[in-house]
């Protein structure tokens, strides 16, 4: 156990006992379990100690709730509407973008990577201190994957579609249509298989790499950002079909949910190939889901991932047309009506903060909506935020903090609490890069996917500050680095 012990008359309380208690006296809005069950260091215990003697307050005042109270967020329902596409112009005019917009651009898409990567070897480590006891230390830069992970729940996913279920079926996606390789990882003997088997220091997972190929299939087809958003939908998602459904294309493991549960359709669909086919098939397909019953194992922070590069490529737009063209992909691959308002929500998020809004002011006005527990909710992490100042930042027991309350907000892939944490950590980071994304990496869970939608959020704020992601970590890349690189480049040429 790497944490000291704490006073006698504290060291009683585990991690899974202390958050229990803070969820009965601040009553933060995110209902999740916690696996942890480590003691307190003495610095982190006096501020909890002061959050779980504490009264309970109907309206919590602190240094910085009193700088955003009075600023409203508006939920009105015309942010997220659903409606169906307006018709868009064959042609739209070529767009003249800053380089002050160029270099935010740039900065948001490395800093995905960046952060999806450094997350990777322990992606889905639910207690904090297996990464510890499985690499020797906390993170500091990229490493690869141990073969075994300590709580590995591969086996149990569904190789026929999504969520879990058999791994021995003989409509296997796994192994025939997507991942050709992997089948072995998901039903051999082996219990505690790593998610991302044999990838190398400085590899991305899955998603990160579609995310590659949607910007490369955008510079490819609209490079001049004319044509209408729905062929390049069209064009991605052929991309999309071709690089999944290609042996050898890529080396990760795992495919979450959403892609088996896209390829389970597609196939006895006809495996449609054209551009215009697989359009046709994601639309009819999503307008199904979305009326039907929801598949809840779509509604998760991964999403976010394929929705970064529509942010980027619409970053010149206004926020509402650039949510809008987000969530009418994101529609067509997580087909689940409670996702869209947290992706319409995201976007207009990294949207601001690339067209140089402050992060900060920006996540605080976030955390006032609705869907994430209001301002009361946001009043209380406030309020943990303050009390830790106790704690200097840097520390086993400051990270001990993020943990704890990443933990609580929703540590797992549930869009609802995942987003919460990745908040919290936009907050407590909002001007630091690498603090940022290397604690998003320690405190584990769903670290990867988290991190790729809070490093783009981080990297753009770089900018903002006048500066932008590390030179060591974009180097430190592995076998997407010069696809990166080439990508940003083209992106921006000729504007």
């Amino acid at each position: 156990m790497i944490f000291k012990a704490i006073s006698n008359s504290y060291c009683q309380h585990t991690r899974r006992n202390c958050i229990g208690h803070l969820k009965d006296h601040l009553q933060l809005h995110i209902q999740v379990p916690v696996i942890n069950s480590v003691q307190y260091s003495s610095s982190a215990a006096s501020v909890f100690a002061l959050l779980l003697f504490s009264q309970r307050l109907t309206r919590v005042s602190t240094p910085l709730i009193s700088q955003i109270r009075g600023h409203q967020h508006s939920d009105s329902k015309s942010e997220h509407s659903d409606k169906e596409d307006s018709k868009e112009p064959e042609v739209m005019p070529k767009p003249s973008i800053s380089e002050a917009l160029k270099k935010a651009k740039t900065e948001a898409a490395w800093g995905l990577f960046v952060a999806d990567s450094l997350a990777m070897p322990v992606h889905w480590y639910y207690n904090p201190d297996d990464i510890v006891s499985d690499y020797g230390s906390w993170l500091k830069g990229y490493i690869a994957p141990n073969a075994k992970h300590p709580s590995s729940i591969l086996r149990l996913s569904a190789v026929d579609g999504s969520g879990r279920g058999s791994t021995s079926s003989s409509n296997s996606l796994i192994g025939s249509v997507i991942l050709h390789d992997k089948l072995k990882y998901w039903n051999g003997s082996a219990s505690s298989n790593h998610y991302h088997q044999g990838m190398k220091a400085g590899d991305n997972t899955l998603n990160a790499v579609m995310a590659l190929h949607e910007m490369q299939t955008m510079n490819r087809v609209d490079h001049d950002l004319i044509k209408p958003e729905r062929d390049v939908r069209g064009a991605v998602l052929a991309d999309y079909v071709s690089f999944m459904t290609t042996p050898g294309s890529h080396n990760d493991t795992y495919a979450e949910s959403f892609h088996r549960a896209f390829f389970k359709d597609w196939v006895p669909a006809g495996e449609p190939k054209t551009e215009e086919e697989i359009l046709e098939f994601a639309e009819t397909r999503s307008k199904e889901m979305m009326k039907g019953r929801p598949d809840s194992q779509l509604a998760v922070i991964g999403s976010l991932v394929p929705a970064i590069p529509w942010v980027i490529r619409n970053a010149h737009k206004s926020e509402k047309e650039c949510a809008q063209s987000v969530v009418d992909f994101v529609k067509l691959t997580h087909p689940v009506p409670s996702l869209i308002q947290f992706v319409d929500t995201y976007a207009r998020l990294l949207h601001a903060v690339i067209n140089g809004k402050d992060l900060k002011a920006e996540v605080l006005r976030v955390l006032s909506h609705s869907i994430l527990g209001g301002p009361a909710n946001r009043d209380k992490i406030l309020q943990i935020l303050d009390s830790a100042e106790s704690i200097p930042r840097g520390t086993e027991e400051r990270l001990e903090l993020y943990q704890i309350m990443t933990g609580r907000l929703g540590s797992a892939c549930y869009i609802e609490g995942a987003l919460s944490s990745l908040l919290f950590l936009a907050l407590e980071f909002h001007n630091d890069f690498e603090g940022g994304v290397l604690a998003n990496a320690n405190c584990g869970g769903e670290n990867c996917h988290r991190g790729a939608a809070l490093g783009a959020l981080l990297a753009a704020s770089a900018v903002n500050h006048g500066s932008e992601v590390p030179a060591k970590l974009k180097d430190g890349l592995h076998s997407l680095k010069g696809g990166i690189e080439v990508a940003v480049k083209e992106m921006n040429e000729g504007f």
